[in-house]
């Protein structure tokens, strides 16, 4: 098993290109399955998650081809994949391929929109958290789809096809949200999404169908309307850059010091994250390139945040977040609100040095003046990155273990860490 060895200390300084966000190539890649015509996505990043869609994908008869190298193309530069699903062959999404990654459930949809029938295993996934799927299936139903569970799969049904509906979220959810909209779009008649999820995401995946040929307006807003549509058809687009990826290299900047242009990154997809880096101490500018960030050395403030839907505050930011604060000056209080067990980086980050109390979903960062190096074990994909960032500040040797939960979120992480003057190295293990 792979693991990453870092020598802390040294500043980043130079260029990360940004990469396609897994959280919009997900559920975009799942989509191909709503037409038998082509899609093809460009900037779709080169990650474990994604390799692991593309064989759930092929299951259910969908053809791939991901795109040969490019002119000026490098190995942190995106991919484009064409997807097509000219026949569906198999509406059921077993639990060995589901049980490795819990964005697959979401199949559910498209399957039944486009087929009348599903039959998804429960999910697995990340350890953060029951996440329960309770209110995907609750928006099926309300569109007219009979759900059964059993034996651990969730069997859902409409052999009349989907109808057009009002779905009222009781809490807000993204993974709800994209399965509401994959639904709706090929249902009969007009479907309301209340309480939706305002994430990009989201935004970028109504963006897709509506080149697509789907009828959806409002997303990026709480109130979505869907007019229901006969068929898609083939369409392309480029995924839009990764807010999350964007945001840990900035905060990686802030805990090292130096100056780093993270390329191609929009300041509007995480304009809160980067308002409390500039209350922690850092220099944000954006330019047509993407957005610089530097930190001199004065030092980091300890900051509060809560984590909350976007536009807040994200949750898959608060465990990098919490690695930046362990070096602030003061104290700083973290509040979880989206999963309840995101904490399990907390008792890795003591390994390092770091103060943290925990009561409840807050924790206590007390700063320390220097965090040293120790073996540490990454629990989940967010906590794995916050271990790295940790460790770029601390002294002497960090060997990160588990790095596969990197590589399910974060494309050549050691490369463009490297590139910008870190040492890190990733030891290979056959």
């Amino acid at each position: 098993m792979d693991r990453i060895r870092i020598v802390g200390g040294a500043e980043l300084n130079g260029a990360i290109p940004i990469s396609g966000a897994k959280n919009a190539a997900l559920p975009l890649m799942i989509a191909s399955l709503l037409t038998d015509e082509t899609l093809q996505l460009h900037n779709v990043p080169r990650l474990a998650d994604v390799a692991q869609l593309l064989r759930i994908l092929g299951n259910h008869g969908v053809d791939h081809g991901v795109a040969g190298k490019r002119p000026g193309q490098t190995a942190v530069t995106g991919q484009s994949v064409r997807l097509r699903a000219r026949h569906i062959i198999d509406t059921t999404a077993p639990y060995d391929l589901v049980s490795k990654m819990r964005a697959s459930f979401w199949v559910i949809a498209p399957l039944l929109a486009r087929m009348g029938e599903a039959r998804v295993s429960l999910p697995g996934g990340c350890a953060i958290g029951t996440r329960p799927v309770d209110l995907l299936l609750m928006a099926l139903e309300r569109l007219g789809a009979t759900i059964d569970i059993e034996g651990g799969y969730a069997i859902a049904r409409a052999p009349k096809g989907l109808k057009g509906n009002d779905i009222v979220f009781p809490k807000v959810t993204v993974g709800g949200t994209h399965t509401a909209l994959m639904a709706a779009v090929l249902a009969d008649g007009t479907t309301v999404i209340e309480n939706a999820a305002r994430e990009p995401e989201v935004a970028d995946l109504a963006l897709c169908l509506n080149t697509m040929g789907a009828r959806i307006t409002g997303a990026g807003t709480s109130r979505i309307v869907v007019d229901g549509v006969a068929r898609l058809h083939g369409a392309e687009h480029n995924v839009l850059p990764d807010r999350i990826e964007t945001g840990t290299y900035a905060m990686a900047v802030a805990m090292t010091g130096g100056d780093v242009m993270l390329e191609g990154a929009r300041p509007d997809l995480l304009q809160d994250a980067l308002d409390t880096l500039v209350q922690v101490g850092a220099e944000i500018s954006s330019t047509n390139e993407g957005i610089r960030v530097r930190r001199n050395g004065h030092g980091i403030s300890a900051v509060d945040v809560t984590t909350e839907p976007f536009p807040g505050f994200p949750t898959d930011l608060q465990a990098q977040f919490m690695a930046l604060m362990t070096k602030a000056k003061g104290t700083s209080r973290i509040r979880e609100t989206i999963f309840e067990n995101r904490f399990m980086h907390v008792q890795e980050l003591a390994r390092l040095g770091a103060r943290i109390r925990l009561d409840g979903d807050l924790a206590y960062v007390d700063g320390v003046e220097r965090l040293t190096g120790a073996p540490v074990m990454a629990t989940d994909l967010r906590a794995s990155v916050s271990l790295v960032i940790a460790a770029l500040a601390a002294e002497g040797e960090t060997t990160v273990n588990r790095v596969y939960h990197l590589d399910r979120g974060f494309e050549a992480l050691e490369l463009k860490l490297g590139q910008c003057g870190a040492n890190i190295e990733r030891i290979s293990h056959s």
